[in-house]
């Protein structure tokens, strides 16, 4: 039998955190996501079930739903990307299809993406150097997806000029890890 022991998409055992001056970049392991799509002539009825696991609406165009034990974000006309813990939603994908059965096409998507969180009151500074976000009007539940370093990304305010989260490809979390701390250590 092997003994296997899993890794974060930045190669460690522990989650990898990273601080300078007053803003501090956290790697986060434990998402699971999973990619919502409404199925022809089934919206209304995927967005009604969709409003009763995130207890309001679905997030509209350029927003996310923060909360627990899901959170959303609008990625596409009916189509949003959920997360939760991963410790109770490991099997994000198919607890959301057992929940939305034919009314949404469900896919798997916690090992495609990795999660990065950024924050400390000087996070604007940081971001300025790293994407075209429009950040005087980014506000909490403001998200975006926007090109960071060559890699498509979806940026999520967690909280106005604190806090945001970063979700990029996986298989690019060191490129995309540098390209933060990188302009941590120029904005800070």
């Amino acid at each position: 039998m092997h003994d296997l022991t899993a890794i974060t998409a930045l190669g460690g055992i522990a989650p990898q955190v990273d601080t300078v001056g007053e803003v501090t970049l956290s790697e986060i392991p434990d998402v699971a996501l999973a990619s919502v799509a409404a199925r022809t002539r089934e919206e209304s009825t995927c967005v009604a079930q969709l409003k009763a696991l995130l207890g309001g609406p679905p997030p509209q165009a350029g927003r996310a739903k923060l909360g627990e034990p899901y959170a959303a974000v609008w990625v596409g006309p009916d189509q949003w990307l959920l997360s939760a813990s991963f410790e109770t939603h490991e099997d994000i994908a198919a607890q959301l299809k057992s929940k939305l059965g034919d009314t949404a096409s469900v896919t798997e998507q916690t090992d495609a993406w990795c999660c990065f969180d950024l924050t400390g009151p000087d996070v604007h500074a940081v971001l300025e150097l790293l994407c075209n976000i429009d950040l005087t009007r980014f506000e909490t539940g403001h998200a975006t997806r926007t090109s960071i370093h060559h890699l498509g990304c979806f940026v999520i305010c967690l909280e106005k000029g604190q806090s945001v989260r970063i979700f990029g490809p996986r298989a690019s979390a060191g490129s995309l890890h540098h390209a933060i701390s990188t302009a941590m250590a120029s904005a800070l």
